[in-house]
């Protein structure tokens, strides 16, 4: 998936008011067989049990195919969803993982995750954030009163902003986790930064 460094993020919002919404509503387990790692491929597939009906036509009163969320060339792609209680709960399968860092979002606020799929959404450059159901929910009507209200995410500061308010509140993440994603770092990548130091550590080993 695509490696952005996180710093502030401000977006529209795609607010997917489900709560346990689980890995199989995300991405269907058809999908799963799939050798490909193309992020189209996968940003095709979100949510698409919900998106489309069993002939393949948009189901008219989903949220993503509603024309004040829906991607268009005007709007482009929300890059934070609002989403319910539990998001990502059920399987483990990492493909949910992709197919939402496949859309283009980059930022699910959510009052609580399933902890596999957090950990799967921050290995793909997603950023989970847990708020308050206090604050999700006066979210979701911020976005219901106008749909082109926007959220701004401070990852530095730690702190997720409802411009449309003015209200914030901070958020939590793993110190590793934040160096890597403001660094657009992977595992990998951040082993081989710090290559001099574990050799020079081995050395001193011997």
């Amino acid at each position: 998936m695509a490696k952005q460094k996180f710093n502030i993020i401000q977006s529209t919002c795609l607010p997917i008011n489900i709560d346990n919404c689980n890995t199989d509503l995300i991405i269907p387990a058809r999908y799963l067989a799939s050798t490909t790692r193309d992020p189209k491929f996968f940003g095709d597939a979100f949510m698409h049990d919900l998106r489309f009906d069993a002939d393949g036509k948009p189901v008219a009163d989903f949220v993503m195919n509603k024309s004040e969320f829906a991607e268009t060339p005007r709007t482009g792609i929300h890059e934070i969803i609002v989403a319910g209680q539990n998001w990502g709960s059920g399987s483990s399968r990492e493909h949910a993982a992709w197919a939402i860092a496949g859309y283009g979002v980059r930022v699910v606020i959510s009052s609580s995750f399933a902890d596999i799929h957090r950990n799967n959404l921050l290995n793909c450059f997603v950023l989970p954030i847990v708020v308050s159901k206090d604050f999700q929910q006066e979210l979701f009507q911020s976005i219901a009163t106008n749909p082109n209200m926007e959220v701004k995410v401070d990852v530095p500061n730690q702190t997720v902003t409802n411009l449309a308010t003015g209200r914030s509140e901070t958020f939590e993440i793993n110190s590793y986790k934040k160096y890597c994603l403001m660094n657009a770092l992977d595992d990998i990548d951040f082993l081989i930064e710090n290559k001099a130091k574990i050799e020079s550590w081995e050395a001193g080993r011997k």
